[in-house]
């Protein structure tokens, strides 16, 4: 099986961030056109979903995350230094999911998710290969 290093650039396709319900990290589930009959469309929208609704468990405000504010205001920070936060852990459990779904949805149909923490969050890359 080829890597994605060795194949050629087909298309790079852009989700852009919904701004529509505030600041929240989220992004449009619209189907794109180019990936018309290559991904079951019912695939694509569970997959960005579940994307939303990880970005969103990774912004919600617990007693926990607000104990682990105060900690680290407390400590100089320093506590960041020593733990991982909620949020880190998330985030973790997100790019393992992108890599779990490239590898058994998408990776097999020469497409790849790209992780939106690497863009900054501002859009999700979903880059489509040539399948020579």
């Amino acid at each position: 099986m080829q890597s994605a290093d060795e194949l050629q650039v087909r298309k790079r396709i852009f989700l852009q961030r919904d701004f529509s319900n505030g600041m929240a990290v989220r992004f449009q589930t619209r189907f794109p056109s180019e990936l018309d009959g290559r991904v079951n469309p019912e695939e694509f929208s569970q997959t960005i979903s579940v994307l939303n609704e990880k970005y969103r468990q990774a912004e919600e405000i617990s007693f926990s995350t607000y104990c682990e504010g105060c900690l680290a205001c407390l400590t100089g920070y320093l506590l960041l230094l020593c733990i991982n936060t909620h949020y880190k852990k998330v985030l973790k459990e997100i790019s393992k999911y992108i890599e779990d779904q490239n590898n058994t949805i998408y990776w097999p149909k020469r497409i790849l998710i790209k992780d939106p923490f690497e863009s900054g969050l501002r859009s999700i890359e979903i880059v489509i290969f040539d399948e020579n």
